[in-house]
């Protein structure tokens, strides 16, 4: 997943879902996010929103993280739904804008302990907001095994650790997905498309991991301390380990 560094043409469906012919805005709509398996993320500052667009054959869920945004969106900061839908060229979902910066905006990626801290404060709060009790999406780790292609692999996480502390999970609690206002607070967090009941671990192993990609090494226990908990060396391997390769968020 990457900023763009060059134009992408904007789908016309884009267009239509904002309102716009093509090529008239003003700021235009432009691409913000890649993702490596063909998803794209516009912005129109004329609207206000983001789109999400996946072409058709792309492995991505919209509705359900359209569905997973509503249900958050009622104990935590997050994106406001406007519309989600697909026809034969692709899928879509149209989240109202939120002010602030991603974490990795250049002003947080100029000052990354600051940023971290905030990610991990950002993090305990979502945790502690979501319910647990009636939430009906499961991120855990039978569910994620058993959508592995790879069964060897699946068997070779089969025994996971005991569970530390049940919480409904971000799902990739990387530290773009969470958006930090100007003054170094954490705003709201984005891209929930696999949230879900988990371990905290599966949350906190993947966010500490991706201070390393985003900023360097030498943040992980801070995040940890803003977030209060001490280092679990057991549990981040394993919930590494299940991640797969190393990579940023899926949007």
């Amino acid at each position: 997943m990457s900023i763009p560094t060059g134009p992408v043409v904007v789908p016309e469906a884009v267009h239509r879902l904002v309102g716009d012919a093509p090529f008239v805005a003003d700021p235009p709509v432009h691409a913000v996010w890649q993702n490596l398996d063909g998803g794209t993320t516009f912005h129109s500052p004329v609207h206000g929103v983001f789109v999400k667009w996946a072409p058709a054959g792309t492995p991505f869920d919209l509705a359900a993280e359209a569905e997973r945004l509503v249900w958050a969106g009622r104990f935590s900061p997050v994106p406001e739904v406007v519309t989600q839908g697909a026809d034969d060229e692709g899928a879509w979902l149209v989240t109202r804008a939120v002010p602030g910066r991603s974490a990795v905006d250049p002003l947080w990626l100029a000052r990354p302990l600051d940023a971290v801290r905030a990610v991990g404060a950002g993090l305990r709060a979502l945790h502690d907001a979501l319910p647990v009790v009636g939430c009906p999406f499961s991120w855990s780790v039978e569910d994620r095994l058993g959508r592995l292609d790879d069964r060897d692999r699946a068997a070779a996480l089969a025994e996971a650790p005991p569970v530390d502390r049940l919480v409904v999970c971000h799902g990739d609690a990387c530290v773009p997905n969470t958006l930090l206002s100007d003054d170094g607070a954490w705003l709201a967090h984005v891209d929930l498309g696999r949230l879900g009941v988990a371990d905290r671990w599966a949350d906190l192993a993947i966010a500490t991991w991706s201070t390393v990609w985003n900023y360097g090494p030498g943040y992980e226990d801070a995040l940890l301390d803003a977030y209060g908990v001490a280092p679990d060396l057991e549990r981040t391997a394993y919930y590494r380990a299940l991640w797969g390769s190393p990579r940023v968020s899926a949007w």
